[in-house]
């Protein structure tokens, strides 16, 4: 059993548990202030780091573990005499296993501290041991993560270099994400930082372990890089998700977060295939599920209301992977346990969330961009034609916002805050034109004054020829192509309304 313990934790979970067996058998503890008292408080015997050092913990707090006395037990070599002089001729205790873990800085900042009362809790010292004792892991066990109590309790005696390493690994990678997300908060409160070059920080640690990737040769595993967001759903029930169920959850809690009014929206493979508002929440899933009846097969829905057991029977017989809402009623989950498989998510933040910044993997690097936003503001849309009224706006805007979603070439057919017919991924906007009003007249073949949205502007007036000849009434593009006027031109001359949004939405 480990005999020379140091411990300075902040989260204390487990730790009496996983200490008391060694203290038990005798092991030699130091800890400072806290977390001695905790162990204290138990009944185990433990020396206060500033008894061991003979050095008191000073500023309050700032200083307890950063002395000589603590460190050269840390990096003590055993097979090297001098390192083991050195020791004995100043009474350095060699220790063999060190439980270290960081203030909570990203819980303090989540309870609104902020400046100086913030900066207290970047630590300095738990840090600098547990970096120490993780470069000496062949001699000192390093254990920095509650959730590996158990298992290094239940081997102590049989843990091998290779266990030592990976738990030597998880202290490089938690003082990493700790270092970065630091950094990343102080860079983004300079004012100047769009005058400078942007820092790259991806502050990532492993969440779970998926069954495979994309395809089942693909490895794959989850990572969170904040403490809020989509890990932080609730599976109520269902089969454990899959790499391609997260990024479709992904895909559907943006979307449905581009609106506020209540929203159900249809994912499938990544792309939206049917989008509704309605005041009545009943309503807008039962539009969203009729907005293409085909492509919703197989498909995640995510919704922005409180799902009940009305609503919950709205699925009927249509064969979904997930659903996701902010909340959801007993009533509503003893309908949907009849469907086993069904994954069911709660996540009570998903409308609130908000994305910082987008990353994509390249050859050799990573590309970073800050997240599209879909204004409010629309004092500076250019109208041709009619002036819209108040439910043709409504309209427009929920026609934008959709088109926003989508894969480009991205086009979305809209009539009563109801997306009709999508059109994306298509390599010119004239194929995209005609999938979505295919797909219009498909399932919705007798609607009229469509409206249509475009993500980019219209490289030439055939698509409008084209949106005339299928109802569409009103056109929304953001304009700035050099064949503008042939549009406008074209859009008089077929007696179409027009909106110049001037503010493009493309994702490539």
């Amino acid at each position: 059993m480990f005999q020379r313990i140091l411990v300075s934790v902040s989260d204390k979970t487990g730790l009496v548990d996983f200490i008391r067996p060694y203290a038990n058998a005798g092991a030699r503890i130091v800890s400072s202030g806290g977390t001695a008292k905790v162990l204290m408080g138990a009944g185990m015997q433990v020396t206060e780091v500033s008894d061991y050092t003979g050095f008191p913990e000073c500023m309050d707090g700032r200083v307890k573990t950063l002395h000589p006395k603590v460190h050269m037990g840390l990096l003590y070599r055993p097979d090297k005499a001098e390192d083991l002089d050195l020791l004995s001729q100043h009474e350095v205790l060699p220790f063999d296993l060190v439980v270290a873990n960081l203030y909570p800085y990203e819980a303090a900042k989540a309870k609104g501290e902020t400046g100086d009362d913030l900066i207290e809790y970047i630590d300095i010292g738990g840090p600098s041991l547990l970096r120490a004792a993780a470069k000496n892991f062949k001699n000192v066990c390093v254990v920095c993560d509650p959730s590996d109590y158990s298992w290094v309790a239940g081997k102590q005696a049989t843990l091998s270099l290779d266990d030592r390493k990976y738990l030597a690994a998880k202290v490089f990678q938690m003082t990493s994400a700790y270092d970065q997300m630091i950094a990343k908060d102080f860079y983004q409160e300079q004012k100047s930082l769009t005058e400078k070059s942007a820092p790259f920080l991806l502050n990532a640690q492993h969440f779970s372990t998926l069954r495979y990737g994309e395809n089942p040769q693909q490895k794959a595993w989850w990572y969170q890089s904040a403490q809020q967001g989509l890990h932080r759903a609730q599976i109520l029930q269902g089969k454990p998700l899959s790499y391609n169920n997260i990024l479709d959850l992904q895909a559907a809690c943006a979307t449905v977060r581009l609106f506020k009014e209540p929203t159900a929206v249809a994912i499938k493979h990544n792309n939206p295939c049917g989008i509704a508002s309605n005041d009545n929440k009943t309503q807008a899933l039962s539009l969203a599920l009729k907005s293409d009846p085909v492509s919703v097969f197989g498909g995640i829905i995510a919704v922005n209301f409180k799902i009940d057991a009305i609503e919950a029977e709205m699925f009927g017989e249509i064969f979904l992977e997930c659903i996701i809402a902010p909340e959801i009623s007993q009533e509503a989950l003893d309908v949907f346990a009849k469907k086993k498989n069904l994954r069911i998510l709660r996540w009570p933040e998903m409308k609130n969330f908000k994305l910082d910044c987008e990353f994509r993997t390249i050859d050799g690097g990573v590309l970073m961009q800050d997240t599209d936003e879909v204004l409010e503001d629309v004092t500076h849309w250019q109208f041709i034609g009619e002036t819209p009224d108040s439910e043709v706006l409504k309209d427009l805007h929920f026609a934008w916002r959709a088109c926003a979603a989508l894969k480009s070439n991205a086009i979305s057919v809209c009539k009563g805050q109801q997306t009709l017919g999508l059109g994306m991924g298509q390599v010119n906007r004239v194929d995209a034109v005609k999938q979505a009003l295919q797909r219009s007249q498909d399932f919705h073949p007798h609607a009229g004054n469509k409206i249509l949205a475009s993500d980019a502007f219209f490289p030439f007036a055939d698509s409008i020829q084209i949106a005339a000849q299928s109802g569409v009434k009103w056109l929304i593009q953001p304009g700035g192509s050099v064949k503008d006027d042939e549009v406008i031109a074209a859009v008089k001359k077929l007696q179409l309304n027009m909106v110049l949004t001037g503010r493009r939405h493309f994702r490539h």
